[in-house]
């Protein structure tokens, strides 16, 4: 039997933000295993938390989608963080991932990490196509889509409006192209954003994944934080995700060229065992 826990991520309250199961104790598992709990759990995300192979760092983590294991993605790094912590471990953390050590800090339900990993432009994907499987007019799209990796791979779109980000409607056909003519993306993720006098808004799909819509996609934020400090310079802000699926999540971004900080809440909602 192997105990787990449910967190919801980028949210202060529970039934928000995005759903993260971690398994606090994954010694006795191999990635089969894995695997086969994360497709049964069929959140964007699982997490299984191991010992760091280095005995300097606090925990090594293994992320799992509900059809492949990545190397890096951000709200199980926020999730697990907070665990670690409500654990007795940080509030100062390394994390080892498959992109490698990462620094994070967690106290008190919150907690943020740091990366340094080179931004990747991957290819610009045709404008039309993007907009097929967004499911919105070519025209409705500012300046060129781009896929782009701080350790996983999207394709990030400016729309024109809030307005324009809530009618999107995905259309999986155009993603099976996408994934075909642009491998390097893996499963041609879509993050779709637009700003605002209130701010950044943004909205993630991933069919291909079995993620139909993310509530909040912390590797995405870092990555789009990344983008927009090599256009605008420093740059802060938070990112609204969620709303769109009655799971509203907030996260934060403070970015460098070369340098991208995440954070946010997490908040505990259930704890279980896996029975077999």
């Amino acid at each position: 039997m192997t105990d787990f826990l449910v967190y919801d991520v980028f949210t202060e309250v529970a039934f928000g933000g995005n759903q993260l199961a971690i398994v606090p104790d994954a010694r006795a598992l191999d990635a089969g295993r894995m695997q086969a709990i994360a497709r049964e759990f069929n959140f964007s995300e699982t997490v299984f938390v191991l010992p760091p192979e280095d005995p300097a760092h606090s925990a090594a983590l293994r992320i799992f989608t509900p059809t492949m294991e990545v190397p890096f993605a951000g709200h199980p790094t926020i999730g697990a963080a907070v665990m670690l912590a409500e654990a007795g471990l940080g509030p100062n953390l390394v994390l080892e991932l498959g992109v490698g050590p990462l620094k994070a800090q967690a106290a008190q339900g919150q907690a943020a990490f740091t990366t340094e990993a080179p931004l990747e432009r991957l290819a610009e994907p045709d404008a039309g196509l993007v907009a097929r499987a967004l499911g919105c007019a070519p025209e409705a799209i500012i300046g060129a889509p781009v896929m782009a990796s701080l350790g996983l791979a999207f394709t990030f779109t400016q729309v024109g409006s809030r307005a324009t980000l809530a009618s999107l409607s995905p259309d999986v056909a155009a993603f099976r192209e996408g994934a075909a003519r642009y491998p390097a993306g893996l499963d041609f993720a879509q993050y779709a954003w637009a700003e605002d006098e209130a701010g950044l808004h943004a909205r993630m799909f991933a069919p291909l994944d079995n993620i139909p819509e993310d509530p909040a996609t912390g590797s995405a934020a870092a990555c789009l934080g990344a983008l927009l400090a090599a256009e605008r310079g420093p740059f802060a802000a938070t990112i609204r995700q969620g709303e769109d699926m009655g799971r509203p999540a907030r996260i934060g971004i403070e970015a460098t060229p070369g340098k991208v900080t995440v954070h946010g809440e997490a908040v505990r909602v259930m704890e279980g065992r896996l029975m077999s």
